[in-house]
């Protein structure tokens, strides 16, 4: 049994607000729909009904769940729906409509076929949900209890294996390279001379051609930095009880201002704006990226976007590869200039075109390496709030950033390691006490500042040689134990913490 989680399973393109509470449950109800069909029991349904226990009947409200449950049980994925088609698909309900279940069999229903039971806790998971088909009778004609673990993942009772979009393609045993702990992953890239990105690149095609691989990582990017640009160019206020204004928008347009009358970039600042940006976003409902949860989906994307923008071409990470996933040449560190870069694709002679491959080329590493790192968490810990706290959405994405950073600047396996191990290390015991229920406060601000800590992390250990005294294997377990002792009301319940104590206005 191996760590490793597929990229296009932890980096799954979906909708806001998050991950565990709408993309997890949408998943559950369009499986569950799906079900129905298939075992020919369409025609024969009358009404569906959900349960909502835990954590999902606790904050669902807030998170949207209700109208994700429904949205899913139309035929609608959040890989490949419009969002508009999931906002207030339950909120703006009207009882008695004809709800087309799995796309194509109306049934009546009304809002309160939906019920919230949060003092309700399953042994599965905190966030589950239970959904039954009856006839026009009301007899039981099929039940099934869904746990929705975080990343968007979920499980259905009675399964052990959790699923996702790639798990048609092949599963665990299909990867080549198969580790359950950092250690062995770094002993693997030792005994074959790859770094983690390379590792990760080989499970990869062992389910999807090179091609396949290429074109869907630069895929995860294009939605990620659409999700940037998109944040950074709205305004208003976020839907929700606290009525909280964006503000990505108003500080790009200060920063612009300050680029416009010709001083430098703060590359810092911009930072933070690409977080706020995403998390706005993704408060707002809109398209966002798993990575590796809506809750934390602006760290990565932002601390990618920082590389991109001020690094990339400017003789400090600039991709230096010959492959089309951004390895270095050899086990060499050759530096990070514009020689290097013209090795990586020396057939292009075009400047742009020249700067804009090698970026492609490093951010394919980017999240290769995120990817095998990410992996760890949700194998030998969590990455759901609800099961972890905050500690293990905002501090898995930390690392995964840091350790993303760290190898496309050229940093050595270890130091990758390194890298993950700081940025996590500090994000221990963080809870989750989302205000409101919503995804706003602090969440939003939370993915600035770890963005900001991702960086400072993978430069302490470009500055090391990628010896250290903490293993990234211990601060995974310690993040694991640290999850079973914390209180339920500090994971994503909204019973502790800030949530109690800042008045809603």
């Amino acid at each position: 049994m191996t760590a490793y989680v597929s990229a296009f399973d932890l980096f799954s393109i979906g909708v806001g607000p998050s991950s565990s509470h709408t993309v997890g449950p949408m998943r559950a109800g369009h499986d569950f729909a799906a079900r129905i069909a298939a075992a020919g029991l369409l025609d024969r349904v009358a009404r569906v009904t959900c349960s909502l226990y835990g954590s999902l009947g606790a904050t669902g409200l807030g998170h949207g769940t209700p109208d994700a449950v429904v949205a899913g049980l139309r035929g609608l994925a959040p890989e490949s729906c419009d969002p508009d088609d999931v906002r207030r698909a339950w909120s703006d309900w009207t009882d008695g409509s004809s709800l087309p279940l799995n796309g194509e069999h109306d049934i009546v229903f009304v809002k309160d076929d939906i019920t919230f039971e949060p003092r309700t806790r399953l042994p599965g998971h905190p966030n589950a949900m239970t959904l039954r088909a009856l006839d026009a009778d009301g007899i039981h004609l099929a039940q099934e209890t869904y746990y929705s673990i975080g990343g968007g993942f979920i499980r259905r009772d009675g399964e052990e294996n959790d699923r996702s979009l790639s798990s048609s393609k092949g599963g665990a045993a299909s990867f080549p390279f198969a580790y359950r702990d950092a250690a062995s992953m770094l002993e693997l890239c030792d005994e074959n001379g790859l770094t983690i990105a390379e590792l990760a690149r080989r499970n990869e095609t062992a389910l999807r051609s090179e091609e396949e691989v290429a074109a869907g990582l630069d895929a995860i990017w294009n939605a990620m930095s659409a999700c940037v640009e998109a944040g950074l160019n709205a305004e208003g206020t976020l839907p929700g009880i606290l009525k909280v204004k964006r503000r990505a928008g108003a500080i790009r347009a200060q920063l612009d201002e300050v680029e416009a009358e010709g001083h430098p970039a703060v590359p810092g600042e911009w930072l933070g704006a690409f977080a706020l940006a995403v998390n706005e976003e993704n408060a707002a409902g809109g398209r966002v990226v798993t990575a590796p949860t809506n809750g934390a989906a602006g760290i990565l994307p932002a601390v990618a976007m920082y590389w991109w923008r001020f690094l990339a071409d400017s003789g400090l990470g600039a991709g230096n590869a010959v492959t089309p996933y951004g390895e270095l040449v050899g086990s060499a560190l050759l530096g990070f200039g514009a020689e290097a870069s013209l090795v990586a694709v020396g057939a292009l002679e075009d400047p742009e075109e020249l700067a804009e491959a090698n970026r492609r080329r490093g951010i394919r590493r980017f999240l290769l390496t995120a990817t095998a790192l990410g992996s760890l968490f949700k194998a030998n810990a969590s990455i759901s709030g609800a099961e972890g706290g905050c500690q293990a959405e905002v501090g898995s994405a930390c690392a995964m950033a840091a350790g993303g950073l760290t190898a496309v600047m050229g940093g050595t396996n270890r130091q990758i390691e390194n890298a993950a191990e700081i940025a996590m290390e500090h994000h221990l015991g963080l809870t989750c006490d989302p205000i409101g229920g919503l995804v706003q406060i602090p969440c939003i601000e939370r993915n600035a500042i770890a963005a900001s800590t991702a960086v400072t992390a993978a430069r302490l250990a470009l500055r090391g040689d990628g010896q250290h005294y903490v293993s990234l294997d211990a601060v995974v377990e310690t993040m694991r134990q640290t999850g079973l002792d914390m209180s339920t009301k500090y994971k994503e319940t909204s019973e502790g913490g800030l949530a109690v104590n800042v008045i809603e206005c």
